[in-house]
């Protein structure tokens, strides 16, 4: 499931804010962890609760930044956590790749802004009903901060590769649902055919019968004027 960027930027701040840690994450890349120094904290104590927006921004080892690329991409491709590996512009064109290629060959993937159209596609991807339709919830806690435009501005600057993910995703989304829409008409309308065309071939079927019955009564007539010779 991929979402808006600065609405998961502002939800994972909120997280984070009320005390939420990755400190069980193992990062693990190239089979090993990222050391100190490849990958800091941005804060000293055992959580970072009650962090302001502004101080969630500035930690440039912020994992929240681009983090839908970052879970998608092959961090491998770019030497996992160990930034000097190559140059940064480099690096982000690799990942942003990668993550796009590995989002085009999965199965299913679905956008929390269109709960109802995800729904229908894993339906129809892997033949399951849900008991229950989805719910189209916009309001949650991101939508209710109030950030100015500067902030925003801020935001999608720091999730660049996942603003471009993202509009990458839309599309890609939308290409399927119409796809598999299409799809669904032509199954229906195949359907349709074929009960027509059993209905045809049923009433096919009973016209012989009546033929017959006309046979029977003109046998009856020509036995009885036999008789009457």
């Amino acid at each position: 499931m991929l979402r808006d960027p600065v609405s998961r930027y502002l939800s994972e701040w909120k997280h984070v804010q009320r005390g939420a840690t990755w400190k069980t994450s193992l990062h693990m890349c190239d089979g090993r962890s990222p050391t100190p120094d490849e990958l800091p904290t941005c804060y000293p104590g055992d959580d970072w609760s009650g962090v302001s927006l502004r101080e969630f921004m500035d930690c440039s080892y912020n994992l929240a930044n681009n983090r839908q690329v970052r879970m998608l991409a092959d961090l491998s491709l770019v030497g996992c956590y160990n930034l000097t590996f190559m140059n940064e512009s480099e690096r982000n064109t690799i990942l942003l790749q990668s993550a796009k290629n590995n989002l085009k060959n999965m199965a299913f993937f679905g956008l929390t802004e269109f709960q109802r159209k995800t729904q229908f596609l894993f339906e129809r991807t892997f033949n399951l009903k849900f008991i229950s339709p989805f719910t189209q919830f916009n309001i949650t806690r991101a939508s209710n901060v109030e950030i100015n435009e500067g902030a925003r501005q801020r935001i999608e600057e720091l999730n660049f590769l996942d603003m471009q993910l993202y509009e990458y995703a839309k599309d890609l989304f939308q290409q399927r649902y119409h796809h598999t829409k299409q799809l669904e008409h032509q199954r229906h309308r195949q359907k349709r055919r074929e009960e027509r065309r059993l209905q045809r071939e049923h009433r096919g079927h009973r016209w012989p019968k009546e033929d017959g019955n006309t046979e029977g009564a003109v046998t009856e007539d020509y036995n009885s004027q036999v008789v009457r010779w």
